[in-house]
């Protein structure tokens, strides 16, 4: 017998009967705006790494076990199933570390829920304005519980955009499907049993299987719930449920509410560097400090010490002295200080195999030093460097470049996709796609945006 839900409604069903019940009538027009900001984004990075070697080996992989060819391969000319597809685009949209960041979370919400939502509605026509709910709806739903549980969840070792991603990719795919509550709380049930995610993939191929799967079994549990497979009344809540079970000291408050004044994708980031989030305003510093006369005069090489004054989480997260890849040198203060002093930049190729392996780089990165200042914001840095002379330059970053108080623009985003486009070789025609992502409110069927994606078969 199926399980009731309660009187009550606790967290889950709350959460349920928000998505069951929002309209777009209910969603203002600024935040519309923003989802097609996020999806300019999404697309940007997910082209920058189509044809990278970790979405090779996947594809090759995957390709033989898919049951179809319904959904399109973002950058790419194959088709696939619609849940490996959903599963090959988060992995191109994250591989880079180049995604969005929603703040204070640190999850990087749009990977799994847009590869989720793209792969449905390539399979179940759905309006854009429909999508863009869905999507919304969805980023919101994997925030709200992403707060709950931050930070101690993701200092505990989870990966939160794959653990909380997973819930987004299913709460969105359940709105395009129309489910019930009661399908809903099914739903999120589903996936639940399947959140995982570890943080001690970073730097390697293995992260990309979590957000992967976040959004392919993201979308499986909505189907699974479509289709009645049922779930526990309490998935989120329940003694055992996923809050309890990966968090500590939840805040409970972060779940509940209806239609909300600041909506999640409001506190969306986007990168103007394939990193770490928490060393943008490091690169900011040393972009800044590059340019300076003093600096210019006696160059990288004359650099005796670099010291990085930041938040607690800046040296937890990226004092990672001498690593030996690309992927790893993008959670690398060291890697970030040393390339960008020496290069006086930071796009793709200064976080790659080849940077990381220039002796120039890696002999300043050995002199940087943290300095930990618990009440600096995550998004402000400050940097010092003490030359061979004795002579010292200073910078502050009060916010990086890309933050919510100092964010990136529309133009900004468009030349990020451009440039990724370009960069990656996907022959990708990036000015219609552009021109369809700010329009996508009023298309007929969000899917058919897929074909302005993927590189033609000529």
């Amino acid at each position: 017998m199926s399980p009731m839900l309660p009187m009550t409604p606790n967290p889950s069903t709350q959460l349920a009967r928000f998505l069951c019940a929002l309209n777009a009538r209910d969603v203002p027009q600024r935040v519309f705006h923003e989802a097609s900001r996020a999806l300019v984004n999404y697309f940007a990075v997910a082209l920058a790494a189509s044809n990278d070697l970790t979405i090779e080996k996947a594809l090759r992989v995957l390709l033989p076990f898919g049951s179809g060819e319904q959904a399109s391969l973002v950058g790419r000319r194959e088709r696939c199933d619609m849940l490996n597809t959903a599963a090959i685009n988060a992995m191109a949209a994250n591989v880079y570390d180049f995604d969005d960041t929603h703040i204070p979370s640190i999850v990087h919400p749009t990977a799994p829920v847009a590869a989720a939502l793209f792969a449905l509605a390539e399979t179940h026509r759905v309006s854009g304005k429909k999508f863009l709910t869905a999507l919304i709806a969805g980023i919101e739903i994997e925030c709200r519980i992403a707060n709950a549980i931050s930070p101690a969840h993701y200092a505990r070792g989870w990966h939160i955009t794959s653990t909380c991603g997973i819930f987004g990719a299913a709460a969105a795919a359940a709105k395009v499907l129309d489910l019930d509550e009661r399908q809903i709380v099914w739903a999120l049930g589903n996936a639940a049993a399947q959140s995982a995610g570890l943080v001690e993939t970073l730097g390697t191929s293995a992260k990309s299987i979590s957000v992967g799967n976040a959004a392919r079994n993201g979308l499986l549990s909505a189907l699974l719930a479509q289709a009645g497979f049922e779930g526990p009344a309490q998935p989120l809540d329940g003694p055992f449920g996923f809050l309890k079970v990966v968090g500590e000291n939840i805040r409970w408050e972060a779940l509940a509410g209806a239609t909300p004044a600041r909506w999640q994708i409001e506190c969306n980031t986007y990168k103007p560097y394939p990193c770490g989030v928490v060393l943008n305003p490091v690169i900011d510093a040393c972009l800044a400090l590059a340019s300076h006369a003093d600096f210019q005069a006696r160059g990288a090489r004359a650099i005796a010490r670099v010291e990085i004054t930041g938040h607690p989480l800046l040296r937890q997260r990226t004092d990672r002295p001498a690593v030996d890849s690309g992927r790893l040198s993008q959670v690398c203060a060291q890697h970030a200080v040393g390339v960008t002093l020496t290069r006086q930049r930071a796009g793709l190729p200064e976080f790659s195999d080849a940077a990381v392996a220039d002796a120039a780089v890696r002999a300043l990165g050995a002199k940087v030093a943290f300095v930990d200042d618990a009440s600096m914001r995550v998004d402000a840095a400050r940097l010092r460097v003490t030359f061979e002379d004795k002579h010292a330059l200073a910078i502050d970053i009060d916010a990086a470049r890309g933050s919510l108080a100092n964010p990136l623009s529309d133009a900004d985003l468009e030349t990020k996709l451009r440039t990724l486009n370009r960069d990656a070789s996907a022959r990708v025609n990036a000015q219609p796609l552009i021109e369809a992502l700010w329009g996508i409110a009023q298309c007929a069927d969000a899917g058919a945006i897929m074909a302005l994606a993927t590189t033609p078969s000529s």
